[in-house]
C-alpha cells in the first residue's frame, strides 16, 4: 500500500544502502563454499558410495508430516548405540558432520588446530565463526608431524584439535600411537573424524572413549550410501554431549532422515557387504593404476585413491572430455588428483579413459 506524499513524489532522494558494512569482517573475507554439479557420465569426485539403498515402506509408515521430528532422535540413537556398543547418552546426532563441526567450534571456540591437507570444513567453519586456526603440515609420508604438533599445542594452546583418520584427501590412517599422543598432550578437546573408518583395516578409536575424557569421535552415514540423508553423529563423554547439545538447533534432524537411517542400520549384513565390495574394488583399482607409467597411487584406507600424474590439469580436463569426473587436487597437493571408488563398471570406464588420456602428449 502506497502512502500519499511519501517517496519520490515528495522529492526525497534515497541513498542506496551498502549492506556489506554491516557484515562481520571475517565473513566479508570468506568465499561461499561451492559444491558444483558438473554433468558427466561417470561421477567419481565426491567420495560418495556408488551404492544407494531402497527403503522399505515401514520406514515411512509412522512418519507424521504435520508433526515435528523427534528432537532427540531417540530411536536413531538406540540403533547407533546397538551397532557400536556405546550408551545412548554418549551420542549426539547432527545434520551431517558439517553441522557437528559447527557446534563443536561454537561451544569450545579456538584456537582450532588441524593438520593439512585435510577436510576443508574445519578451516571454513573456523573462519566463519571468527576463530583462530593453527595449521600443521603433515610429514612426507602424510602422517602426523609430532614435533610440530607438540610445539603448536604447547605454544598456541588450542581448545580444539581435529584429526581426520582415514584422512581426506590423502586416504591414509594416521599412526595410532601418534593420535593417542596428541590426545594425551592436548589441553583441549580432540576430535577424531572417522567418516571413512568403515573402509579401514582397523576398528577405530570408539573402544578408547572411556579412557580419554577429552576425546570425541565423529562419524557419518554419508560415505556408506546415505549421503542424501545428511546424518552424522558424535560419540563422547556425557559432559561434552551435554554442553554441545545446548547449541544444537531444535529438530535439526528431519523425520525422513531419522526413519530411513534406522531402517538401513538394521540391515547390517547388507551394509557390510557393500563396504566389502568397495574395498575390493579400491584394491583392484590401486593395482591397475600402479601398472601405469607416470601414475603413482597412494595406498588408501578410504573409499577413494589419491594419485600423482604428470600435468594433472591436462589429465583432469582430458578425463572430463571423456565424461569421467574426478577431483583435481593439484592446487592443494602438487601433481595430485583424487578418484572415488565406483562400481566395477564405473572403475573400468575410469581406467580406460585414464589410459587413453595418458597416451595423448
Amino acid at each position: 500500500m502506497r502512502l500519499e506524499g511519501q517517496g519520490a513524489d515528495c522529492g526525497i532522494m534515497h541513498t542506496p544502502m551498502d549492506t556489506r558494512r554491516f557484515v562481520k569482517k571475517n565473513v566479508r573475507l570468506l568465499s561461499a563454499y561451492e559444491a558444483k554439479e558438473i554433468p558427466c557420465k561417470v561421477k567419481l569426485d565426491a567420495n560418495e558410495s556408488p551404492y544407494g539403498f531402497k527403503c522399505s515402506t515401514r520406514a515411512f509408515s509412522k512418519i507424521e508430516t504435520n508433526r515435528y521430528p523427534d528432537p532427540e532422535a531417540k530411536d536413531l540413537k538406540k540403533a547407533i548405540a546397538k551397532d557400536l556398543g556405546v550408551k545412548q547418552r554418549k551420542i549426539l546426532t547432527g545434520n551431517g558432520s558439517d553441522e557437528l563441526i559447527y557446534y563443536l567450534i561454537t561451544v569450545f571456540g579456538g584456537p582450532v588446530l588441524f593438520p593439512v591437507p585435510t577436510f576443508s570444513m574445519y578451516g571454513i567453519i573456523s573462519r566463519a565463526l571468527g576463530e583462530q586456526q593453527i595449521v600443521v603440515p603433515l610429514d612426507k609420508k602424510f602422517d602426523l608431524d609430532m614435533d610440530s604438533i607438540r610445539y603448536a599445542i604447547k605454544t598456541e594452546k588450542p581448545r580444539l584439535v581435529f584429526i581426520s583418520s582415514p584422512n581426506n584427501p590423502t586416504g591414509n590412517c594416521f599412526s595410532a600411537d601418534r593420535i593417542l599422543k596428541v590426545v594425551s598432550a592436548a589441553r583441549g578437546i580432540v576430535v577424531i573424524d572417522e567418516a571413512y573408518q568403515p573402509f579401514a583395516s582397523h576398528k577405530g578409536f570408539v573402544p578408547l572413549l572411556p579412557d580419554y575424557k577429552n576425546l570425541v569421535i565423529m562419524r557419518t552415514l554419508s560415505k556408506i550410501g546415505l549421503a542424501g540423508l545428511r546424518v552424522g553423529f558424535l560419540l563422547a563423554d556425557e559432559e561434552i554431549i551435554h554442553e554441545v547439545n545446548k547449541v544444537r538447533l531444535p529438530f535439526n534432524l528431519n523425520s525422513v532422515s531419522q526413519a530411513v537411517a534406522i531402517d538401513i542400520l538394521k540391515e547390517r549384513k547388507g551394509l557390510r557387504s557393500r563396504v566389502k565390495a568397495i574395498v575390493s574394488e579400491r584394491n583392484r583399482l590401486f593395482r591397475e593404476m600402479e601398472r601405469m607409467d607416470t601414475v603413482h597411487p597412494y595406498p588408501s584406507e578410504a573409499n577413494f585413491i589419491l594419485f600423482t600424474v604428470q600435468d594433472p590439469d591436462r589429465i583432469y580436463k582430458g578425463l572430463m572430455k571423456k565424461g569421467v569426473l574426478i577431483k583435481n587436487m593439484n592446487s592443494l597437493i602438487k601433481g595430485c588428483l583424487r578418484v572415488t571408488v565406483g562400481t566395477p563398471g564405473e572403475n573400468k570406464e575410469f581406467l580406460s579413459a585414464l589410459k587413453n588420456v595418458l597416451r595423448v602428449n
